[in-house]
């Protein structure tokens, strides 16, 4: 059986390191490498690996975010590859994960590789119990978002939160309206408002999400309802369901 792998990792000579490691074993076969998380996600899902060997710090998206943004009905096998922290470390012991220590030595790398082909031989997928585990932990510990990755034009690009004016719900997808700019996100918008930092943003319909430093004014009209006007122009409701939502972030009645 031969192993499909994607290496990604932004350091050049680790990568090459890698290739030369992997060389010597003969049911190995490099299909693709990665120099940030962004073209990590995009490479992993194009080849369809048995194996990644996957860095925790890279630009664009580490690690862990590369594996919460990964569109596939079954992750691969994982090694991480990196100089752990000690919380990573215990994270992985726990939930069971693979994990070579850098400089990569050749015994250690062989023996997590013999460990993912008796697991991939079994037919388990040996990413899948361990790394949701330690995505459940890591939401956990980080509950909001900072970025998300989006899909366009056959890209991955990640877009800082920081930089979305409002978001708006699209059946089964949200879309992240930034600046003149627009990203298409598969998510419910009540799953999304989960998971953003509520200093930050604040829901004010049940299709829309804002930032709560882009609203330059709350317009009451006729029937006691209000509109949100946005800096960009932009114009939104806000619904009396979530009224008193806007009203607890600026403390006070409107």
């Amino acid at each position: 059986m031969t192993l499909r792998v994607v290496i990604a990792d932004d350091e050049p000579p680790a990568r090459a390191r890698l290739r030369r490691l992997l060389a010597d074993h003969a049911d190995i076969e490099v299909v693709a490498e990665a120099a940030d998380g962004a073209s990590a996600v995009q490479a992993i899902e194009a080849a369809s690996p048995d194996l990644v060997l996957l860095d925790i710090q890279m630009p664009e998206l580490d690690g862990f975010e590369v594996l919460q943004a990964l569109g596939m009905p079954q992750l691969p096998a994982i090694i991480f590859v990196s100089a752990f922290d000690q919380y990573a470390l215990r994270a992985f012991r726990v939930h069971a994960l693979d994990y070579v220590l850098k400089p990569v030595e050749p015994d250690r790398l062989a023996e997590a590789l013999a460990h993912a082909r008796g697991r991939i031989a079994q037919q388990r997928l040996p990413g899948d119990a361990g790394v949701i585990g330690l995505l459940e932990e890591l939401a956990r510990r980080q509950p909001y978002l900072t970025r998300v990755p989006v899909r366009a034009e056959g890209r991955v690009l990640v877009i800082d939160l920081a930089d979305v004016d409002w978001i708006g719900a699209a059946d089964n997808y949200v879309t992240l309206h930034a600046g003149a700019r627009e990203h298409l996100v598969r998510d419910t918008i009540a799953q999304f408002d989960r998971r953003l930092d509520p200093d930050r943003f604040v829901r004010i319909h049940r299709s829309a999400i804002v930032q709560i430093d882009r609203i330059a004014e709350l317009r009451p009209d006729f029937h006691g309802d209000f509109t949100v006007l946005l800096k960009n122009g932009t114009v939104l409701a806000l619904s009396r369901t979530f009224r008193a939502r806007v009203e607890e972030r600026f403390g006070r009645r409107l």
